[in-house]
């Protein structure tokens, strides 16, 4: 088992980022570019969205503009992408993602990362990935996490030129409390995170001087 903090202070730019346990859901967003870091988090009736924190800088908000939770009856959906709209409307997870698959922001090709938590505490997690011939689709399913516990997915596994695409299963990890992650993310690189604690959702925005 990693400490989720220690690798989240070792690795400047893990891109974005999901991570799962028992009683709590985290999803971040870093960037690099300042369109990329030009973001909030903002709550939405089912969920949340990423909004421009200054308009007037936006360049290219097709990749960056999207709603990252959003319910689907008792399950909660949790992507890197619009995905999320895909699979909420097709009701099913898989079927939805094999619709889908990886960014087309080559040279990087950023992976779509997904989450879907159920509502008997099971969850599955997906990676749409890059590959020659084609996109590399990875599924994984979990009956649930002991107390403490989780699984992290993240779309790349460090800085890059071009950026170095996530490799292997989700990796179990420790999973801290939602104050002490925000804490734990590269200054320079973090933008937002959204945390979910047994219902209890917080938002972390860089820009708003969290």
């Amino acid at each position: 088992m990693i400490d989720l903090l220690n690798m989240l202070r070792n690795n400047p730019y893990p891109g974005r980022g999901i991570a799962v346990g028992k009683d709590r859901v985290y999803y971040f967003i870093m960037g690099r570019s300042e369109n990329s870091r030009n973001r909030v988090f903002t709550l939405t009736e089912d969920g949340i969205r990423t909004e421009a924190h200054d308009p007037a800088k936006v360049k290219d908000p097709s990749l960056i503009i999207y709603h990252p939770v959003r319910k689907m009856g008792d399950s909660l959906i949790v992507t890197n992408g619009d995905q999320t709209d895909t699979i909420r409307d097709m009701g099913d997870f898989r079927k939805a993602l094999m619709t889908r698959e990886y960014e087309p922001d080559g040279p990087n090709f950023t992976p779509r990362i997904s989450a879907i938590l159920y509502g008997d505490g099971s969850f599955e997690l997906s990676i749409l990935k890059h590959r020659a011939g084609g996109c590399l689709r990875e599924f994984f399913c979990y009956e649930g996490c002991e107390e403490g516990k989780g699984v992290f997915l993240s779309t790349y596994q460090g800085d890059g030129s071009p950026l170095p695409s996530f490799s292997g299963e989700p990796i179990e990890v420790t999973m801290p409390e939602p104050e002490e992650v925000w804490k734990a993310l590269n200054r320079d690189n973090k933008v937002s995170l959204y945390t979910n604690v047994g219902g209890q959702v917080r938002l972390f925005n860089k820009n708003l001087g969290d």
